[in-house]
């Protein structure tokens, strides 16, 4: 019976409580070794508030980046091929993660992402809905600007930087980075109901642009630079 997003967990369970110290601890070093890793900007607080947040997607190992940046313990959605692969999959319901559909709507997916955003939760997205092989955006699908509508909680963009150098397109052995990979802060922005599709994608994109560093603009520096591993996750 394939896992659905109705299977998937609504609330911290005690295994989730107990393994996430040592799993952050593993991923901090071994990305402190990849990497290393930083966060540029300021992250939203981890004061228990619902959250929309949205990334660009170049690496496989984009999910443990978001997390190690964020201050918070993050919900991502995933494909739903990942859910049926033993090791894989059991982190991913251990961590909430929920699966969805690629290449057709998913209502469950996208209905299960604004209960878990309304509970509030920080719910990852990653709007592309693939890997790019280009390191460059792709269009984001329009399921993103629903979530954002309905869910009516904060939405904040993650521009993730030099993530494919840990481990490049098509690959799945990780690598060193040699330099800083960084996750870029954007601020957040809510919508209504009232707001239309065009001007939540049209944010959207422009924000992913900007923060990815595929098209700077005059806010894209800022001073709060700090290494991921200072966050105060755990």
């Amino acid at each position: 019976m394939p896992y659905t997003p109705e299977h998937s967990p609504t609330e911290e369970s005690a295994a989730l409580r107990f393994w996430r110290p040592f799993l952050y601890a593993f991923a901090r070093v071994a990305f402190l070794l990849l990497g290393p890793v930083r966060r540029i900007g300021n992250v939203p607080p981890a004061d228990g508030q619902g959250l929309l947040l949205l990334a660009n997607h170049r690496s496989d190992c984009d999910p443990i980046i978001v997390q190690l940046v964020c201050r918070r313990h993050v919900v991502f959605m995933g494909k739903q091929e990942l859910f049926e692969m033993p090791s894989i999959g059991w982190f991913m319901k251990l961590w909430m993660a929920f699966p969805v559909k690629r290449g057709e709507p998913d209502r469950s997916s996208l209905k299960h992402a604004i209960k878990m955003a309304k509970a509030g939760f920080c719910v990852c997205v990653f709007p592309e809905g693939q890997l790019t092989e280009t390191h460059k955006l792709q269009p984001l699908l329009p399921g993103v600007s629903l979530i954002a509508r309905q869910a009516e909680v904060p939405v904040v963009c993650l521009g993730l930087r030099a993530t494919e150098r840990i481990m490049p397109y098509g690959k799945v052995i990780p690598r060193p980075a040699f330099g800083w990979v960084e996750g870029h802060w954007g601020e957040p922005r809510t919508f209504s109901r009232e707001s239309s599709p065009e001007e939540v994608m049209g944010w959207a994109t422009q924000e992913l642009l900007r923060l990815s560093g595929e098209s700077e603009g005059p806010d894209s520096a800022t001073p709060d630079l700090k290494p991921a591993s200072d966050d105060g996750n755990g």
